[in-house]
């Protein structure tokens, strides 16, 4: 892999962690149209890496207020948030990973996206507009944070946005918008760092060796990693200004194009599926 590519990669991965678009649904149809391979176990970690470091760029001040006080509320809804997505990831893996291979229900996963985006942002509009007001950090239940984390067990599937389902379903509990997005990219460290630590393992199982094999130089790797984190750090920006001024429809509208378009070629046209 040269370096332009590996730049592409990290690209995309920064770009695509964040925006409601879905990463990994991205990263299967890419792999479709261009017969390409997914990236190698060791680069894939690292990107994943350059992302993990975006949202610490980000949200420090919020990591730091939660790392000074690490008993109080906030960090137990994460924690409980988390718990549905390793649940999945363990008993379900072996089918997610034949999702991911086949992209079998990408165009499904792809609408399934868009109702999530479209859903949560109406009822968001309505309660604000009802004069209902949307509810504080400090108004966060339980309830709320088990339904944003089996919202996102639901994105391990390519195609369902992970920080679409979070937001969305935050939105859905009539969670301040801002929160909503806060809470989604907080919600990422635990799941980034789960992924780093099962692609690790599975690199120290094949050791060394494994890593030399992968035939990308450390310069790929640098570069991949730099704009992974580059583009992540601005994703994020981007996200956090759009959902506190804007709407989440206009990426509602583009994964609902996505998922038709996804769904036709695999039902009748068949030119990439």
């Amino acid at each position: 892999m040269n370096i332009i590519s590996a730049i592409i990669l990290g690209v995309v991965q920064g770009l695509t962690e964040f925006l409601p678009v879905s990463s990994s649904g991205h990263l299967v149809l890419l792999q479709k149209i261009f017969g390409i391979t997914a990236p190698a176990m060791f680069f894939d970690t690292m990107l994943h890496m350059g992302t993990l470091l975006a949202v610490f760029a980000v949200l420090w001040q919020d990591i730091w207020a939660i790392l000074k006080r690490i008993i109080q509320p906030l960090t137990g809804f994460l924690i409980l948030a988390t718990i549905p997505t390793v649940f999945f990831a363990l008993f379900f893996g072996d089918k997610i990973e034949h999702a991911f291979e086949s992209g079998q229900f990408l165009g499904i996963c792809f609408l399934l996206t868009s109702v999530f985006l479209f859903f949560s942002e109406t009822v968001s509009r309505h309660a604000n507009a009802a004069g209902i007001g949307l509810r504080k950090a400090e108004d966060m239940n339980w309830q709320d944070a088990v339904f944003i984390g089996l919202m996102q067990a639901v994105a391990i599937v390519p195609g369902i946005s992970r920080s679409g389902a979070t937001i969305s379903g935050a939105l859905s509990r009539r969670l301040n918008r801002d929160f909503a997005a806060r809470f989604s990219f907080l919600l990422s460290i635990p799941a980034i760092l789960g992924a780093v630590v099962l692609q690790t393992k599975n690199l120290v199982k094949g050791g060394a060796a494994e890593i030399a094999n992968e035939g990308i130089g450390a310069a790929a790797v640098i570069a991949g990693t730099a704009s992974a984190a580059i583009i992540g750090f601005f994703a994020i920006k981007f996200m956090l200004k759009m959902i506190r001024e804007k709407s989440l429809f206009g990426f509602a509208i583009y994964t609902a194009v996505l998922g038709t378009l996804v769904l036709i070629d695999q039902l009748v046209t068949h030119l990439v599926f």
